[in-house]
């Protein structure tokens, strides 16, 4: 027995110095590890970034009826808190992901043979399929396999997958410290990537189902925590059998841990996916050249805030919320209403040009006809993307570039029936996308300036040109306003004095009325205007002088450098849509002008307010002047000889309810414009060619009344359709009549005298098709 005992004695003293030295030399290992000895294991994060651990948030765009129209991101993610998940993730994941997550600390003992031998096939980053959730939170969170904690043993293979792990051990202790089970879950699933540009569980249910997390079904739930292990391996879109067969592996771990019964796992696994699927990107979703423009302006406007408070917000990855002014139904209709306007004209377009039997860049001949435009290919090329990267690769090889040019390659190129595929020289793809008619389109109210709605083409993958903001153009007719308000408001005339209709002269220039005759007679403004009469325009040139009519056309809201010519009272200026909406807010908005706003408040993602953008008006005009403004251009719709009298019987949008506007057309029919004023919404449209020269070749297509006004129409049309923006008298966008100023009559009075609504003096009642072409 002494023998034994003095045997086994020397064994257990040497079980223990080896097992001290075992775990001396674990501890040592690990101290080694923390405090990066000698350099040789990099870095671990300290303990401010484990209490507060960042990941990159994306910046939400939301509209004003609380919509989330998109996102600016690197990653796309949104977080969501724990009670926003719905049970069947969070089932779903411990099922599968980790069964004893509710017991282990961290780490799970149980699991650490698996973990192990998943290391020794993890060089490329995996986590062996062993880990605890925590330990894969601490990677994802905290990045230990990146640049920026590699040591000097970090570029041997097996070794540096070893020291990623023992950091991610370390880290999930230290997390479980500081979280409770509950967050740890939610700061996993915030943090995971799903694919197809989703990360985290909020923005994957909305890409894949389009639901919000708190109502995915236990099939999809299954689906979601089952692409966990391999996203790009499990993506439903393109791996449908893959996907479903990963799924209801899924499901049978919730069956095994007894999350599911039987029952219900035979009833669950035979189910479709039933994807519902809408990847984000900058290209898809509602008013994405809004979108565009207000990242741009986010840039200028984040600048300016760090530089002067001293912080480093970033627009990608910090998870601001941009509350804006855009109406989420609003935009929809615009949308709905340019496409179904635009096809149209389209259609249109394409037959007009297939009768002529030419292409639809033209010029006017000597003899008045149209003939096509010889300088058009190498100008449409010379401002082409195409050609600016064929010139920075072979410089002023004007032959090789051409030669590129002609080459036919395969491409997908935009139709009003969807994108297709094709074989096509970019040559080729150039014109065939200049035979598109364009169109920009922005509504806003002008009590405060908020920009509901914003359109800036036909379709933003393919056309990225923002015709609203961007795009300036001749506006034609739609620029005499800015005339006659300047003309009354300096005295020269009233509304009701009479001005013979005749051919008047500044100089030598002479213009002449669309008709190219005159009637001899005398015309009110409010009859002038509505019947858009060239010779009226010009004698109130002649009263106010330039000057006075580019100040008038500043204060009134237009940003863009006006020449002080007299032929601007026909409309050349170049102006955008943007700023011409904004000045017919100002008579709208009883002569106030208000700044034009399209962002609301600023906040971070914890709801602290960054910044308040409250309106700024200013006036400009008289209240009495505004009226008489809007009084005149009703004549458009109201009088039988209006351009825009179609609203009132064809689209029936004046019943119960005042519209003041005024169509514009541009020489050869270049530009075709509407302006429409209700007494709580004004939108513009403008519809033309990207080239100059890519236009209708006569007044039956070509003027604003035919190519521009029905999208007006149709939009409005749906908006008083919504019952929330216009079903009753509480609707902020209800049919309804312009503020009269006190002491003024609905019609406007001169002398004791109203002007007469129907015309005594001019020929008898006109169709669209003989509306004014300036």
């Amino acid at each position: 027995m002494t023998f034994l005992r003095g045997k086994y004695r020397k064994f257990i003293i040497r079980f223990w110095i080896l097992a001290s030295l075992f775990i001396g030399g674990i501890v040592f290992y690990i101290t080694a590890v923390y405090f990066n000895f000698f350099w040789l294991f990099g870095g671990m994060p300290d303990l401010k970034a484990i209490e507060n651990p960042q990941s990159q948030v994306a910046s939400e765009i939301i509209s004003a009826d609380g919509q989330t129209l998109s996102k600016y991101f690197i990653e796309n993610r949104t977080p969501i808190e724990f009670d926003q998940l719905s049970p069947n993730v969070i089932k779903a994941l411990i099922a599968t992901e980790d069964a004893r997550f509710v017991r282990h600390s961290g780490i799970d003992p149980r699991s650490m043979f698996r973990v192990l031998k998943g290391v020794a096939s993890s060089e490329q980053g995996t986590t062996g399929g062993g880990s605890t959730i925590t330990q894969q939170l601490a990677k994802n969170l905290f990045q230990t396999r990146s640049e920026k904690y590699k040591g000097t043993l970090g570029d041997l293979p097996i070794i540096k997958t070893v020291i990623a792990k023992t950091k991610e051990w370390i880290l999930s202790v230290r997390l479980e410290r500081n979280y409770t089970k509950q967050e740890i879950m939610m700061m996993y699933l915030n943090t995971v990537s799903f694919g197809n540009n989703a990360d985290g569980i909020k923005t994957a249910s909305k890409t894949y189902f389009k639901k919000e997390p708190w109502n995915l079904d236990l099939p999809e739930a299954a689906l979601l925590v089952g692409m966990l292990q391999n996203p790009s391996r499990y993506n439903p879109r393109i791996f449908k059998e893959r996907a479903l067969e990963r799924r209801n592996v899924v499901l049978g771990q919730m069956m095994k841990y007894g999350f599911l019964t039987q029952e219900e796992f035979l009833r669950t696994k035979v189910k479709p996916l039933a994807l519902n699927f809408n990847i984000e990107n900058h290209n898809t979703g509602p008013a994405p050249y809004f979108r565009e423009t207000l990242r741009d302006w986010m840039k200028e406007w984040l600048a300016a805030y760090n530089k002067e408070n001293g912080t480093d917000y970033d627009l990608y990855t910090d998870g601001l919320r941009i509350y804006t002014t855009i109406d989420s139904r609003m935009q929809s209709y615009a949308e709905q209403a340019a496409e179904e306007h635009m096809k149209d004209q389209q259609t249109k377009f394409f037959n007009h040009f297939k009768a002529l039997k030419m292409d639809p860049w033209v010029v006017k001949g000597k003899g008045g006809g149209y003939a096509p435009d010889p300088g058009f290919e190498k100008r449409a090329v010379r401002r082409s993307w195409r050609y600016r990267e064929l010139k920075r690769m072979y410089g002023d090889d004007e032959t090789k570039i051409w030669a590129e040019l002609r080459r036919p390659i395969k491409m997908k190129v935009f139709s009003w029936r969807g994108d297709r595929d094709t074989i096509m020289s970019p040559l080729d793809s150039i014109k065939y996308y200049n035979k598109f008619l364009r169109i920009g389109m922005v509504s806003m109210d002008p009590r405060n300036g908020d920009v509901k709605a914003w359109v800036g083409g036909i379709n933003f993958k393919h056309f990225k040109y923002d015709q609203v903001k961007q795009g300036k153009r001749q506006p034609g007719s739609t620029f005499k306003p800015f005339v006659y308000c300047s003309a009354i408001d300096l005295n020269f005339v009233t509304p009701c004095d009479p001005i013979v209709d005749r051919q008047v002269c500044i100089g030598d220039w002479c213009p002449k009325n669309s008709t190219g005759s005159y009637s001899g007679q005398p015309l009110t403004l409010r009859q002038a205007l509505a019947k858009s009469v060239n010779s009226i325009s010009v004698h109130l040139m002649k009263l106010v002088r330039p000057k006075a009519v580019v100040a008038y056309a500043h204060k009134l809201g237009i940003t863009s450098t006006i020449p002080e010519e007299v032929t601007i009272c026909l409309g050349t200026p170049n102006v955008s849509v943007f700023e011409m909406v904004n000045s017919y807010c100002t008579f709208v908005n009883s002569g106030k002008h208000v700044d034009p706003r399209f962002v609301t408040r600023i906040t971070l993602k914890d709801g602290r307010v960054l910044a308040d953008f409250p309106p700024n008006e200013k006036e400009v005009i008289s209240p009495s002047i505004a009226y008489q403004m809007l009084f005149i251009m009703r004549g458009a719709v109201e009088d039988p000889w209006g351009t825009a009298q179609r609203l009132r019987t064809q689209y029936k949008l004046a019943d119960n309810n005042d519209i003041a506007a005024k169509t514009g057309t541009t020489s050869d029919y270049t530009d075709g414009w509407f302006m429409g004023m209700t007494p709580n919404l004004v939108t513009g449209v403008w519809v033309g060619g990207e080239d100059n020269h890519v236009h209708f070749t006569n007044m039956a297509y070509g003027q604003g009344a035919r190519i521009a006004m029905p999208a007006w129409g149709l939009y409005m049309q749906k908006v008083y359709a919504d019952p929330d923006l216009a079903g009753n008298e509480r609707s902020p966008y209800r049919r309804d009549r312009f503020i009269k100023p006190d002491g003024m009559e609905a019609n406007i009075g001169c002398g004791g005298v109203k002007i007469d609504t129907v015309n005594t003096y001019l020929r008898p009642k006109v169709t669209d098709d003989e509306s004014i072409l300036f």
